[in-house]
């Protein structure tokens, strides 16, 4: 498994996001165990985990949602248990289901939602016009939010999360249900509001993570089971080097297994008669100019020699392949026979 990164020491001011040792049980199943982290001003983190891991339940917590049955979080240096109100100001939030009215005008939405924050009309004025530009739905402002695609619905529940100018930004799967089309703009929207705030995101789309993304936590089971950057985690992954080898000519398996260094060497069947396979090599020392010397010297033609870079997806598979518990059916105290039934339900739109 690999082991979480201490996050670099910043100066208490320049810590936005602090949680400690922070513990959600709901009956006898602990959806947040222990958890502890912190996000820098500026950052954009993204927070991973399959369903039931404990993401959303960890995004609540921080947005008061709900409370910890132990441990502490300070938002700008205040315990949000303790300072409510003034911590949910500094919160922009965006849930998974981004919650709507259909039946409203964008703007009338939009000035629903400020007068919900307890902002002046000058105030409004000026932080609905600021909201509409970074957010880009100036093209649907009067137009019934019901009548807006998918892309421009998400990017209404984006400009009401920053109405009230907050500090920090909590997303939770900002781009799910979108189409590939759409999401390119809503990532870089992401990118935009994160050179200004600090964003905690939530995703399952890996690839997103990779381009977006300053660091990442990684939750399995309530705990947080990694920490750090992408090139720092997928350097951790890496015990031995994975060399992948395409090679037509004889006694080329045996060839690389009396090689030294070479830990195993794994067949992965042959095609238009050259043989493949992946090679797991130890210590440092990479054995690509070993490989093809020895292919010269033997008369091997060789079509591909490269050395495989772990890939975000297999790090993460390889950390919460076991993770299988539905964490809306762990909220509700529902048992498994329901959390099926949970699954199994399409979800609105």
């Amino acid at each position: 498994m690999v082991e979480m990164v201490e996050a670099v020491e910043s100066p208490k001011d320049e810590l936005t996001i602090e949680v400690h040792g922070v513990t959600k049980q709901f009956g006898p199943t602990v959806a947040v165990n222990d958890v502890s982290f912190d996000v820098r001003r500026g950052e954009v983190v993204g927070f991973l985990g399959p369903n039931g891991s404990g993401k959303t339940t960890t995004m609540r917590l921080l947005t008061s949602y709900y409370t910890p049955d132990s441990g502490s979080i300070l938002i700008d240096g205040m315990d949000n248990q303790k300072q409510d109100v003034e911590t949910r100001r500094k919160i922009g939030y965006l849930p998974e289901n981004n919650p709507l009215y259909s039946d409203m005008l964008v703007h009338e939405y939009l000035g629903f939602v400020a007068d919900l924050r307890g902002l002046s009309q000058e105030d409004q004025r000026r932080n609905i016009d600021q909201a509409v530009e970074e957010t880009g739905i100036g093209e649907v402002y009067y137009r019934p939010v019901g009548q807006c695609s998918k892309g421009y619905r998400q990017r209404v529940g984006f400009a009401q999360a920053i109405l009230h100018q907050p500090d920090i930004l909590i997303m939770d799967e900002p781009t799910e249900g979108l189409d590939p089309n759409q999401r390119v703009p809503i990532r870089d929207l992401i990118r935009s509001l994160g050179s200004q705030r600090t964003v905690l995101l939530s995703t399952h789309v890996l690839s997103e993570v990779e381009e977006t993304c300053d660091r990442l936590l990684i939750i399995r089971r309530g705990r947080i089971v990694a920490a750090g950057t992408v090139d720092e985690l997928q350097g951790q992954a890496h015990t031995e080097r994975q060399i992948a080898v395409e090679i037509a000519g004889d006694g080329v398996e045996s060839g690389l297994r009396g090689m030294p260094g070479v830990a195993a060497v794994d067949a992965l069947g042959p095609v238009d008669g050259r043989e493949r396979f992946n090679v797991s090599a130890t210590g440092d020392a990479d054995l690509r100019p070993e490989i093809f010397n020895l292919a010269k010297q033997r008369d091997w033609v060789v079509w591909e020699l490269h050395q495989k870079v772990t890939r975000l997806q297999d790090l993460f598979h390889s950390l919460t392949a076991d993770e299988v518990v539905d964490e809306a059916a762990v909220e509700d105290g529902v048992d498994e026979g329901e959390q099926d039934a949970v699954a199994e339900s399409p979800r609105e739109e």
